[in-house]
């Protein structure tokens, strides 16, 4: 579920992996596993990723389909 949200999200933003993981200081190898659904993010990278997709945590977890819910 994640990797589907995640992955989605930056394409329809045009944002690549490489730019998440520079802005975000998230190591490019886990990025890289999160859009390839080898890894779920734990919660320290899941505050950050929401804070930099401008979005909330519980639609990067698919707990609701609108981006904007607990922001």
């Amino acid at each position: 579920m994640f990797k589907d949200i995640f992955s989605d999200y930056i394409q329809s933003r045009g944002i690549s992996l490489y730019k998440v993981s520079k802005d975000t200081k998230i190591p490019k190898s886990i990025v890289y596993e999160w859009a390839s659904g080898e890894r779920e993010p734990v919660s320290e990278y899941l505050t950050t990723l929401a804070d930099y997709l401008d979005c909330s945590v519980d639609y990067l977890l698919g707990r609701t389909d609108n981006p904007d819910i607990n922001k």
